[in-house]
């Protein structure tokens, strides 16, 4: 991956997390969440239910949407990884959501934001 594409990357994750705390009301409890299998962008809490958060950023929809990145082995992946956050995190006996947040960010003006519940 590019320097340039790590770079937007985190731009749609910083704005994923501004989205989910100042306008969903979520509590994040942790970012980039990391295992040998794979990483977690976001898992937050929203009330009684934990939500794993993919973060998808675009500058152009020159291929597609972002949310359609999200494909089916994405999300087994994201169903595996959180289950082995759960077995690391015991006492989060709670419902489990898995959303996505699409960020399009343009060359000029703010970026969109669209924040898709449970997702899959």
């Amino acid at each position: 991956m590019s320097l340039a594409s790590r770079a937007v990357g985190a731009y749609g994750e910083r704005r994923a997390v501004e989205y989910l705390v100042h306008v969903a009301g979520m509590q994040v409890l942790a970012r980039n969440w990391r295992c040998p299998d794979g990483e977690v962008d976001i898992v937050a809490r929203e009330a009684g239910t934990l939500v794993f958060v993919e973060v998808k950023t675009r500058r152009d929809r020159g291929f597609g949407p972002p949310a359609e990145a999200v494909v089916a082995t994405k999300r087994l992946r994201l169903r595996r990884l959180a289950a082995i956050w759960l077995s690391e995190h015991p006492g989060y006996e709670v419902e489990v959501r898995f959303d996505v947040i699409s960020v399009m960010r343009p060359r000029r003006g703010p970026a969109l934001v669209e924040h898709l519940r449970a997702a899959f």
